[in-house]
């Protein structure tokens, strides 16, 4: 269509351009109309520089499977399209949004590389300013975002080490209890084999040693009032046959599973005389046994401990993989279990049937982190007592986890703009405003998937919604 430097000057854009460059406008680019329907689309090659002269325009984003509406308008002089192309190659130059139109709608079309060498021309000063806001901005978010991964590291280092610490202490204190028994066990068996004790009695003596440490193994959980009981009657038959200070013995006896009937047949199988030598090695068998599983139970926790910080670090892992988010949330839930504290219960509904995904884990464990963090401090908000519950569901063709809290909430007034960069409601110091960004862009731009909130005092939930399969899981999509 016929451009005219006349309409195209009373466009906002260009009011302040000479004819002269007017018309170099008009003669470089064109007027073009377009039916309903699309113009271009996210992803694709940008091309073209549009501002629209009259007419509807729809701008959406690529969510999921899906195309959100982010912006429609019918006011002149809008403009989109390949608004970076004065960056050229330093930038990917690829459309960040789709365009369409609702009804006929002209626009001033400019090449990209027309636009480009324009603004150089005509605007090199505000180009320099362009570009240094542009990098600046994107420097300052990668130093941030570092920051905040750093922040989240630390807190996790934290949490780690606290973790770590109960079990390597009470492996520790088990370890030096256990040489302490050993030692006395040694000094109990030689003043066994001192004695007038025939081979048969040893040999029975060894027999009842090893299958007391066998029921050690099986011995069942009980319940306070139960043990309360069992002990009870234990210490009466200890009193009972001669045994000193029975009321010492029987707990330990009692945690390893032995009862009346079992003494019974200790009783039976030895003489009178040297039925206290016996139930007091028998007590040092049992004290090792205990010992030594309470130090396998610390050492393996220990190892799950250490399993599941690779499991979150995805160390030695591909960084792209099919992966089952359940594994993930519990890595992090573990990870992160110090900063959550005893106050806060969490609880977890997952449905265990979901099939695993292609994802990145190391990033989707970084977005469980943000969202948990920030679950914990709108609780501790609060007071500091309530529910973190992790729900994980099939929601169509996506896999949906949802971080449900019972803090603060999020005021109606600031909800819209929680995923912008750099905005928080922590004090100063305690938050970037970027944990919700980054994990915004690691859902939606890396994995194709959404992020939504919804929120009212003590009610707050997040949704995470990610694809169970991807059309091409070589090349996904990095967050800009």
């Amino acid at each position: 269509m016929p451009c005219s430097p006349r309409e195209i000057g009373a466009l906002f854009l260009f009011e302040k351009l000479t004819p002269e460059q007017l018309g170099r406008l008009c003669a470089e680019g064109r007027v073009e109309l377009f039916e309903p329907g699309p113009v271009y689309a996210e992803g694709d090659p940008a091309t073209c520089f549009y501002v629209m002269i009259e007419g509807t325009v729809v701008l959406s984003r690529r969510v999921g499977g899906d195309d959100v509406e982010v912006n429609r308008t019918s006011q002149r002089g809008v403009y989109a399209g390949a608004m970076q192309a004065y960056l050229g190659d330093r930038v990917p130059q690829v459309y960040n949004n789709s365009m369409r139109v609702t009804e006929p709608t002209r626009f001033f079309v400019l090449p990209a590389d027309t636009f480009a060498s324009i603004m150089q021309e005509w605007f090199p000063m505000a180009v320099h300013l362009l570009e240094g806001l542009f990098f600046g901005s994107k420097n300052t978010q990668r130093a941030i975002g570092q920051r905040e991964r750093l922040l989240a590291l630390g807190s996790l280092s934290a949490g780690l080490t606290h973790e770590l610490n109960n079990p390597a202490a009470a492996a520790v204190r088990a370890t030096a209890t256990l040489r302490e028994r050993v030692a006395k066990m040694r000094h109990k068996l030689a003043v066994i084999a001192e004695g007038p004790f025939s081979r048969d009695v040893l040999a029975g003596l060894i027999d009842i040693q090893e299958r007391t440490a066998e029921r050690v193994a099986k011995a069942p959980v009980l319940s306070p009032l139960e043990a309360a009981d069992r002990e009870d009657a234990v210490t009466d038959w200890l009193e009972d046959h001669g045994i000193a200070e029975g009321w010492r013995i029987a707990p330990t006896f009692v945690q390893a599973g032995l009862d009346l009937d079992w003494l019974d047949q200790v009783a039976a199988a030895v003489d009178e005389e040297i039925l206290p030598g016996a139930i007091g090695w028998l007590n040092y068998t049992v004290e090792t046994e205990l010992l030594m599983d309470e130090i396998e139970d610390s050492t393996t926790r220990i190892s799950h401990l250490v399993d599941a910080a690779k499991q979150y670090s995805q160390l030695d892992r591909a960084p792209y993989r099919v992966v089952d988010v359940h594994e993930l949330l519990d890595s992090t839930l573990l990870m992160l279990s110090g900063k959550i504290g005893p106050r806060i219960k969490v609880v977890k509904e997952y449905d265990r049937t979901l099939p695993t995904i292609p994802a990145y884990p190391a990033e989707l464990n970084q977005v469980w982190t943000n969202l948990i963090d920030n679950a914990v401090s709108a609780i501790n908000s609060a007071g500091g007592d309530g529910t973190l519950t992790v729900r994980t569901a099939r929601d169509h063709d996506r896999l949906l986890v949802e971080f449900r809290d019972t803090g603060v909430g999020i005021p109606q007034e600031i909800r819209g703009r929680i995923f912008d960069p750099f905005f928080t409601t922590k004090p100063v110091g305690e938050g970037t405003g970027l944990g919700l960004d980054i994990s915004w862009r690691i859902v939606v731009n890396k994995h194709r998937g959404s992020l939504e909130v919804e929120s009212e005092p003590g009610d707050t939930r997040f949704h995470v919604l990610l694809p169970l399969t991807t059309a091409d899981p070589d090349t996904p999509e990095e967050p800009t």
